[in-house]
């Protein structure tokens, strides 16, 4: 199995499977003498970990994590990285029915066809699990940002059809107090209580809801990202959509800009009279263009959307096949999120900190 690497210079490959003894990562690149905060770390991952509230999957992990390497006296050494996560409440027998039938919307059968054995303990490597890993080396990818002023946030922007309105121009820690004061983790505490409702209703009918997490990057410095193939957004776009359940990416305008004529859309460049103005001479206008222009931040904030798709394993009876190709009737069984994105926030962080990481020692490589 090929793609378990993310980055460049920052560079990481995740291990493990949902019911195997543990989850890790191993991160390549990161700049030694960086101060590592561990409670800094371990509270990302508690964000992302299982049994929150009731309207996340009771499954009950610590997510407690090791590190096995790279870091001594609390500083990095630049040399590998390493950090594990055990599992420590697999309930693998939830999972003996799935084990020669299909789930809908998973992916069962894809594995099965193309490694022609799989784990199916949860998914295996296939399970949401597997992002805790991704968390952990964001927490350290945050780390390094701090050190130039990158500011990231993102929060549940929509659960079903219900929409919270746009980000007021709070700063990043007032708007994280919103956001980790409701279970949902949307920033807007009226529109969180009409969505936790919703969540609620809907995990008692056995079923499942999609949602939105809307992310913001503040204080990105000119420059970053390269074209061709390797433009900002680009990179932004395929580490969000190797997020499970994630169906949908767009940024700045996105796809209502395609509805406008480009006298509306044009993001007017002018002098920029902030304290910043020796770095970031300009600025726009607008921002439609969501702080990216030619795949390269242009240093005005940066913004996008992530969609992701009802959780798969429902609580209902659906027609199925089995490995045969006999038709078989399935149910959901064990511990399952009835909408994925109120813990799905921090994954998303961690996502835009290591791509954001990793241009940005590319970009100080260049300059060098």
């Amino acid at each position: 199995m090929a793609g378990n690497s993310f980055g460049q210079l920052f560079r990481i490959t995740t291990f493990g499977e949902s019911h195997g003894p543990a989850i890790g990562v191993i991160i390549d690149g990161c700049p030694s003498n960086l101060e590592i905060d561990t409670k800094f770390i371990q509270s990302e991952l508690d964000k992302r970990k299982p049994g929150q509230s009731k309207i996340t999957t009771q499954r009950k992990e610590s997510d407690s994590v090791q590190i096995l390497s790279g870091i001594f006296e609390g500083k990095t050494t630049g040399t590998p990285i390493a950090l594990n996560i055990l599992n420590e409440d697999q309930k693998s027998q939830d999972y003996s029915h799935i084990k020669d039938t299909y789930r809908p919307s998973h992916a069962d059968y894809t594995y099965d066809y193309k490694y022609s054995h799989r784990d199916y303990r949860g998914g295996g490597r296939s399970s949401a699990r597997e992002t805790v890993a991704r968390v952990a080396a964001g927490a350290i990818a945050k780390i390094l940002l701090q050190q130039i002023g990158i500011e990231i946030f993102a929060h549940v922007s929509a659960v079903g059809n219900i929409n919270a309105p746009r980000l007021e121009r709070n700063s990043v820690n007032e708007l994280l107090q919103i956001r980790e004061g409701n279970i949902v983790r949307c920033a807007d505490p009226v529109t969180a209580e009409r969505m936790i409702e919703h969540i609620d209703q809907i995990r008692k009918e056995g079923d499942t809801i999609g949602g939105k997490i809307s992310c913001v990057i503040r204080n990105c410095p000119v420059g970053l990202g390269d074209p061709v193939f390797d433009k900002l957004h680009a990179d932004l776009g395929k580490a969000m959509l190797s997020i499970n359940a994630v169906h949908g990416f767009e940024y700045g305008s996105g796809f209502s800009g395609s509805e406008m004529r480009g006298s509306e859309h044009n993001d007017i460049i002018i002098p920029n009279a902030s304290t910043d103005s020796v770095n970031k001479p300009f600025k726009t206008s607008t921002n439609f263009s969501g702080g990216i222009q030619g795949g390269i931040s242009n240093g005005m904030e940066i913004f996008f959307q992530v969609a992701f798709k009802p959780v798969a394993t429902i609580m209902q009876n659906q027609n199925t096949v089995n490995a045969e190709g006999i038709p078989a009737e399935i149910k959901g069984k064990g511990r399952h999120d009835p909408c994925v994105v109120p813990r799905a926030v921090a994954i998303v962080e961690a996502m835009a900190a290591l791509v954001l990481a990793d241009h940005y020692l590319r970009n100080k490589t260049v300059i060098l």
